[in-house]
């Protein structure tokens, strides 16, 4: 199995890191290929909790961690993530770091405010790390780049960019940055980064050669996808398996599967519709009980029931192989569960997901009811291990995704997994 890809099937905060963690144990490499700081995948180890920003969850022995070209780089975020997981004894040393990669500069986070501002009530809800201005320079093609820092023309290249944005940020009365700070700071940083830095490209397409596994680690989700996901409330990248093919340089052809990661429980954080919201009171309580605050913002996230329609709608894009569902454990109080199998639009049931955002906030949930369990799951490690109804809640979303399940995770460790599937995934 040269390559799977690992997708949040979602919107987004679906536990990727502890699916990804789990299943780097048994890979080379794991590459991180799309988004940038905006994500944060979360990984226990016995060092500790990482909250992983832009390294990819590599964090085993003998596991080489890369940032792809496809990723936007904040140099100095990427530096003081670098720091913390070596103070915590962590083994950088194969971490590479594309020369391809776009970097975030101070004034992409301003600009990115500012369209938040400008946008006042109709506002995204972005994480304002830059993200959506640094893809817009990466389309127009003004962009600066790692090598771009790197080079002889570094300087010139750099600089031209700050003054660039610092003309934009005058035009709209916003205070612009010091040129040279910010041009000092940059290549001061990316220098910094060198030791990592080098051909991405060349080191995947070797070890396609060789038949290593390469896991393919996705950032954000399905639903948040520039083009399929709900418009506007999206991300600025491909969220797709084909964003993640494309942000790596890895062909189809060498694509061995791609594991969908479900949470038992949708969320979302920021604006936009979410027909199947739980009512306050019990999305309170699972936002407790999961813990379902923002690892990059730390911001509340909007709780909900399982939705068929946008669970389909995922799959279908994406073409997984297996699914891994998360944090069933979150369900173990509740005595009843639902799960969204249509929507009401206008009065008329649809099993698809409107292009406006406008109609989607107008659907209504048509509801199936599940008994809950109310056992604990945690000690859980295998299918038997569940109870009955928790097993019909699993073999229920099956049916709808129409892919198997073949990890579910029942608590935040490493060990805290129900196997339940090994052949659709890279062999031990």
């Amino acid at each position: 199995m040269p390559a799977i890809a690992i997708v949040g099937a979602q919107w987004g905060d679906e536990a990727k890191g502890h699916v990804i963690d789990e299943l780097a144990e048994r890979s080379h490499m794991v590459v991180r290929c799309q988004g940038g700081p905006n994500a944060g995948h979360t990984v226990i180890t016995g060092a500790g909790t990482f909250r992983l920003h832009l390294v990819p969850c590599a964090l085993r022995p003998g596991v080489r961690p890369v940032i792809a070209h496809g990723v936007a780089v904040d140099p100095v975020g990427l530096l003081e993530e670098i720091e913390t997981l070596q103070a915590a004894g962590i083994d950088l040393s194969s971490l590479l770091l594309s020369e391809r990669a776009h970097l975030i500069l101070p004034y992409h986070r301003q600009l990115d405010a500012l369209e938040e501002h400008l946008l006042g009530e109709a506002q995204i809800g972005t994480t304002r790390r830059g993200i959506g201005p640094v893809y817009a320079d990466k389309a127009a093609r003004r962009g600066v780049r790692v090598c771009d820092a790197l080079s002889a023309a570094g300087r010139k290249i750099v600089r031209q960019a700050v003054q660039r944005a610092s003309r934009l940020l005058e035009f709209y009365g916003e205070p612009a940055p010091d040129v040279d700070a910010t041009v000092d700071a940059c290549l001061e940083a990316v220098e910094r980064l060198r030791p990592w830095v080098g051909d991405a490209l060349d080191a995947v397409h070797t070890a396609l050669a060789r038949g290593e596994t390469i896991l393919l680690e996705g950032a954000q989700a399905a639903l948040l996808d520039l083009d399929t996901g709900t418009y506007p409330y999206v991300t600025s990248s491909c969220t797709l398996v084909a964003g993640v093919l494309a942000g790596s340089g890895v062909p189809p052809a060498q694509l061995a599967g791609c594991v969908g990661v479900y949470k038992a429980f949708p969320t979302r954080v920021g604006s936009g519709p979410f027909p199947s919201e739980m009512e306050t009171e019990v999305g309170n309580r699972v936002r407790e009980v999961g813990q379902e605050y923002g690892a990059t913002t730390g911001r509340p996230r909007r709780c909900g029931w399982f939705d068929s329609v946008t669970a389909r709608h995922s799959a279908r894009l994406n073409g997984y192989t297996a699914l891994a569902l998360t944090k069933l454990d979150v369900f173990d109080a509740l005595p009843t569960i639902r799960i969204c199998t249509a929507y009401r639009l206008n009065g008329a049931i649809i099993d698809r997901v409107p292009a406006l955002a406008a109609d989607l906030a107008l659907c209504e949930p048509i509801y199936e009811e599940l008994p809950g369990w109310q056992r604990p799951t945690t000690h859980a490690r295998s299918l038997a291990d569940l109870p009955p109804a928790a097993r019909a809640y699993v073999e229920r979303i099956e049916q709808i995704v129409g892919v198997p399940v073949a990890r579910i995770t029942v608590g935040p460790k490493r060990d805290e997994a129900v196997v339940v599937r090994e052949d659709v995934l890279p062999p031990h």
